[in-house]
């Protein structure tokens, strides 16, 4: 064997992402993001492969790679950490209709035994539902699910997601 130093997968990773210019390359660049991301969850280290997961996932949705964006997020998840940083996730985590329904409602100010017999829903059917969009919408408390709402409506639905290459695509036409 000779006296070379021995490299890690991790020391490979980081010289990877240094490259200079890597980001003329913003695919590739996000693929190793990933993999980097990825090989620092499955040694412990969760609160560095956030950062790069959600780096590869911002790169991913700019390029419109959704199925990479998505095993991205679902590895940010492993993490622990359930909102990409600085918004939401609404590209891949979706209310349904009857959990955005009872959201809104409750984000008004009823209650659960008001919604329900609005809805003409057992209690328990209705605390299940906003148990289940709690998560989703990234709060753990009443008080946050309207701005929460708020800022989902804000946000394009899946069907329109632009990725910011609308106006590229619009020009060359």
């Amino acid at each position: 064997m000779s006296n070379s130093v021995r490299l890690t997968s991790v020391d490979l990773f980081r010289e990877a992402v240094a490259v200079p210019g890597a980001d003329r390359w913003p695919f590739e660049l996000a693929r190793v993001q990933l993999l980097y991301g990825e090989r620092l969850r499955r040694t412990g280290a969760n609160r560095e492969s956030r950062a790069l997961l959600n780096a590869a996932i911002e790169r991913f949705q700019w390029l419109g790679a959704r199925p990479w964006a998505e095993r991205a997020l679902s590895e940010l998840r492993a993490t622990g950490q359930t909102r990409l940083r600085g918004g939401s996730e609404s590209t891949t985590t979706h209310l349904t209709p009857r959990e955005y329904q009872i959201a809104t409602l409750a984000a008004s100010g009823l209650r659960n035994k008001e919604i329900s017999a609005r809805l003409f829903l057992s209690e328990r059917t209705v605390a299940d539902h906003l148990h289940r969009a709690f998560p989703k919408l990234g709060v753990t408390t009443r008080a946050g699910l309207r701005d929460a709402l708020e800022s989902m409506a804000h946000e394009p639905s899946d069907e329109s997601l632009d990725f910011g290459h609308s106006a590229e695509i619009a020009a060359e036409s």
